[in-house]
């Protein structure tokens, strides 16, 4: 047998990438101990996200679907980011979703554009 630990031994999530968009997700451990995306950074009403999408963190950092409806109306939730992903076909489940997957996809492109053109005074004078 192994020495106990001094207190409740935390799961590791993280940052991690979209395969499919490549940008930043949060890798969180679910209630059930499997590993979900989480979009980085939003955390809107859960009364606006419908039950079987809201996640609520849980004291121990693992996240939960919240199915109680109505919650309370301050109770903030996330989302999964397969729901923001702007490389993956979604439904429109929410007016504030197809805007948040349309900046989404504003970013990946800025990720990926060429680089400007070099200025006209830094090109070789040709007669």
């Amino acid at each position: 047998m192994g020495a106990l630990e001094e207190g409740p031994r935390r799961l590791r999530g993280g940052k991690s990438r979209c395969l499919s968009c490549s940008l930043p997700v949060d890798r969180v451990a679910t209630l059930e101990y499997d590993w979900v995306l989480l979009e980085p950074g939003m955390e809107p009403l859960a009364h606006t996200v419908p039950a079987e999408y809201r996640w609520i963190a849980l004291s121990d950092g693992r996240v939960t679907v919240y199915g109680v409806c109505p919650p309370d109306p301050f109770q903030r939730c996330r989302i999964e980011h397969r729901l923001a992903c702007s490389a993956q076909p979604l439904p429109d489940l929410w007016p504030w979703l197809t805007s948040l997957r349309g900046e989404n996809k504003r970013r990946v492109e800025r990720q990926t554009e060429p680089e400007p053109p070099e200025t006209p005074e830094a090109w070789p004078e040709v007669g």
